[in-house]
């Protein structure tokens, strides 16, 4: 489920370009966030906080962010890691649901060093969601990157956060986990090994292909070459329309892709299921506190005739208190079916051994 592929050197921009890989259809819209927006952890409700900085978001369902940036250029890419394990955190544990996961770093730091510094430091768990499209648990990993080139990836295979923090993490994928790949990669031709450029959907060869490509471009003469370079990378390493292979999410098509220049602070978005790219200029839209919070219809008003196109920093639409509203008992429905997850698994368990008696 997924490629990221950051570019820290595209002539003075910071280029980063991500695809969304899928089983279904996340029914994906653009939110603008402004600053000062209360936000709950998801989870046990100790930490609480105010949104510092105003963002724009790709989400799932209108319910979680899976990608975004931020007024001051972080960006963040929520991405599938099989070998997820995020524990069983204790009630007095600092926790977040994956629900916000990536929109707490949105919301309150400029730079990857400001995030880093939070995470190693408190120590943060991470409390899974149900995902009701698959009944899978997902298990996620984060990738984030700031205006200045600096990288990290965030795991957690133990229930504690792995963070690996180089302006050299320039690609992030699957499985396996991180340090595996970054082993894999060196065996191949270009990349410091004489294995050739392969060529599958497999999480390690995209991961392959994308490296290679962000090596070997040549320096863009201004941010249209570089955005264009950036989505050619990216699709490269995109997965093809097919069947899906059951219970791996993370060998899914591509549904739509994301690209971002964090410098110049624009943040584009192409679906593969609707045909135009659309676009937002940071310096065109408002964060200040005290502003909407705004949503782009990209499942209605991303169509072939008449539809979204080109720049759409100015079509963002105020979705009222009522859609605001539905929004949030959704996200908070999927916080308490995961934080009574054993519960229901006890009582599925009870119903089934039931199950014999009440047929006789």
């Amino acid at each position: 489920m997924c490629t990221r592929v950051l570019w820290p050197d595209a002539n003075g921009s910071v280029i980063v370009g991500r695809n969304m890989d899928f089983h279904m259809d996340l029914l994906t819209n653009l939110w603008k966030m402004p600053r000062g927006i209360e936000r709950k952890d998801g989870a046990n409700g100790k930490l609480t906080w105010t949104s510092k900085y105003g963002s724009v978001i790709a989400t799932a369902f209108d319910l979680i962010a899976t990608d975004g940036m931020n007024e001051e250029g972080l960006a963040g890419h929520i991405l599938w890691l099989a070998e997820s394990n995020y524990g069983k955190p204790e009630e007095s544990d600092l926790q977040l649901s994956q629900s916000v996961w990536l929109q707490y770093y949105l919301d309150n730091f400029a730079t990857v060093a400001e995030a880093v510094e939070w995470t190693t430091e408190n120590d943060v768990r991470i409390a899974q969601l149900f995902d009701p499209t698959g009944h899978m648990v997902p298990t996620l990993h984060l990738a984030l990157n700031d205006a200045t080139g600096d990288s990290a990836i965030i795991e957690y295979t133990d229930g504690k956060a792995d963070v690996y923090h180089s302006r050299d993490y320039k690609v992030m994928t699957n499985s396996p986990t991180f340090d595996k790949q970054l082993e894999l990669v060196k065996e191949i031709d270009g990349l410091g090994g004489e294995k050739p450029l392969p060529g599958s959907t497999l999480a390690s060869d995209r991961f392959a292909r994308a490296s290679y490509y962000v090596e070997h471009q040549v320096q863009p003469k201004n941010q249209l070459q570089a955005m264009a370079a950036m989505f050619s990378i990216i699709r490269n390493a995109a997965q093809p329309f097919r069947t899906p292979e059951p219970g791996k999410p993370d060998a899914s098509q591509t549904i739509w892709q994301v690209v971002a220049d964090m410098t110049n602070k624009r943040y584009a978005f192409e679906s593969t299921t609707r045909p135009n790219i659309v676009w937002v200029d940071f310096e065109k839209m408002s964060f200040k506190e005290g502003t909407e919070i705004l949503k782009l219809d990209l499942i209605s008003k991303l169509s072939l005739e008449g539809g979204l196109a080109g720049d759409c920093s100015h079509k963002f639409e105020a979705v009222g208190e009522l859609g605001l509203d539905l929004v949030e008992t959704g996200r908070q429905a999927l916080e308490f079916v995961a934080r009574k997850q054993d519960e229901f698994a006890q009582l599925a368990k009870g119903l089934k051994a039931l199950k014999p008696s009440l047929a006789g």
